[in-house]
C-alpha cells in the first residue's frame, strides 16, 4: 500500500473531508519530493501537490503517488478555497504544529463554509513505520558515519581543538557521500563531557572522557550514534562508569523486541545505572525514533505508558551517566524493530578505547 493510500485509509476513519499538509518534512514523506514553498491537499477522492513555478518541473519528475500537481493562479488561501469547493470539503484537518497563528487566521478568513480542525501526528504516525527503502537509507547514513569515525580516531592529536575535530568528522562524512551532517555534531572532552548536549569548544581537548554524538544524512534520512572514548588513560572509576553505561545499553538491547513496552526498555537501562550508585546521573530518556527527522516518534521513556514497540520502527538506545563538573559518558546505537524481534543497525565497536596521545 502506498503512503498516499495509507493516508487516505486513515482519513476515511475520521470525520475530516480532507487533510492539509504544510510541514515540509511531512510533505516530503507523502510525495517523496522535497520542496520548500507549497502544500499538499489530500481528500477522499483526489490529492494535490500545490507548488509554485520554481518547483513545478521537478515536481512532475519526482512526485510519487496519484497527485495532481498544480500551481496557484491566485493567493494560496483563495486557491485552496476553490479546491475545497470542487471537492465538497466541509471539514479540513490542518497540521497545527506547522502553521502559525497568523497563517491560521489568514486561512480561516478565506475558507468560508469550511471548518478548520487542528490535528497533530496524522502523518507522523505513518512515518513511525519505516519501509524497506527508508531502512536502507538510514543504514547507508549509519555506515558513512561509522567509517568517518573510524578514520578520524587515529588522526586525533594532542592540542587539537574540539571544534576542529567536530568539523573534521563532518568533512569526512560529506566526503564519504553524506549530503550533510544529521545534526550539530557533539565532540566534547573532559569536564564538558558531563553535558549531554555539550557544544564543541574552541580549545584543546582535555584528558578524560571524549564523547562524540553525530550522524550523516542520506536522501533526507538521518543516522544517529554516540561513542565515548578516553583521552589518555582511564582510571578505575572511569572504567567502572563506562562499563555501567555499556551494561545498561546491552541489557536494554537484549530485551527490546516487537511488543515490548517502550517504558520498560527505559527502565531496564535506568535500573542498572541507579543500582550501580549513579542516582540522578541519567537525566534523559533512553531513546527516540529516527527517520526524516533526527528526533521523531516513538520515544523510549518512562512516560510512554502502555505503548509497545512495533515492527518497522527504528529507535535509538542511548543510556548515559553524567557527573556534573567532572565528566560523562554515553553510548548509542540504533535498532530496527522486526516481526517478532529487533536488530541492532550500528556496527561500531563499543569496547573502551584509550587514545594514547
Amino acid at each position: 500500500m502506498s503512503r498516499l493510500d495509507r493516508a487516505k485509509e486513515k482519513l476515511a476513519k475520521t470525520n475530516y473531508d480532507a487533510l492539509y499538509v504544510t510541514s515540509e518534512v511531512n510533505q516530503r514523506y507523502m510525495t517523496d519530493f522535497a520542496f520548500t514553498d507549497g502544500s499538499v491537499l489530500i481528500t477522499h477522492e483526489k490529492s494535490y501537490v500545490i507548488t509554485d513555478f520554481r518547483y513545478i518541473e521537478a515536481a512532475k519528475a519526482k512526485v510519487v503517488g496519484d497527485y495532481e500537481i498544480i500551481t496557484p493562479d491566485r493567493r494560496a488561501g483563495d486557491f485552496l478555497r476553490e479546491l475545497c469547493r470542487e471537492n465538497h470539503v466541509k471539514t479540513l484537518a490542518f497540521e497545527e504544529g506547522s502553521m502559525t497563528y497568523a497563517g491560521y487566521k489568514s486561512l480561516s478568513s478565506r475558507l468560508d463554509g469550511v471548518e478548520l480542525i487542528g490535528v497533530g501526528g496524522f502523518v507522523e504516525d505513518l512515518r513511525m513505520y519505516k519501509e524497506p527503502g527508508e531502512v536502507e537509507k538510514i543504514i547507508a547514513a549509519q555506515r558513512i558515519a561509522e567509517q568517518a569515525f573510524a578514520e578520524l580516531l587515529p588522526e586525533i592529536k594532542r592540542g587539537m581543538y574540539e571544534t576542529d575535530i567536530a568539523l573534521e568528522l563532518e568533512y569526512k562524512m560529506r566526503k564519504l557521500g553524506a549530503e550533510d551532517k544529521s545534526f550539530e555534531t557533539i565532540a566534547v572532552s573532559g569536564s564538558a563531557s558531563a553535558m549531554p548536549h555539550g557544544v564543541p569548544r574552541r580549545q584543546p581537548i582535555e584528558n578524560g572522557f571524549f564523547t562524540f554524538d553525530f550522524g550523516a544524512l542520506v536522501d533526507g534520512y538521518h543516522s544517529d550514534m554516540t561513542r565515548t572514548v578516553v583521552v589518555g588513560k582511564a582510571d578505575d572509576e572511569m572504567k567502572r562508569l563506562y562499563n555501567t553505561v555499556l551494561e545498561a545499553q546491552l541489557a536494554a538491547e537484549a530485551v527490546i523486541t516487537e511488543g515490548f513496552k517502550n517504558a520498560d526498555a527505559d527502565k531496564t537501562a535506568r535500573d542498572i545505572i541507579e543500582n550501580a550508585g549513579y542516582h540522578g546521573c541519567f537525566g534523559h530518556s533512553l531513546g527516540h525514533g529516527v527517520g526524516l527527522e533526527i528526533h521523531e516518534a516513538p520515544g523510549l521513556h518512562a512516560h510512554a505508558g502502555d505503548m509497545t514497540l512495533k515492527a518497522g520502527q527504528i529507535v535509538t538506545v542511548e543510556p548515559g551517566i553524567y557527573i556534573e563538573g567532572k565528566y560523562g559518558c554515553r553510548i548509542e546505537d540504533m535498532m530496527l524493530i522486526t516481526e517478532g524481534g529487533a536488530k541492532v543497525l550500528t556496527n561500531c565497536p563499543k569496547e573502551l578505547i584509550e587514545l594514547d596521545i
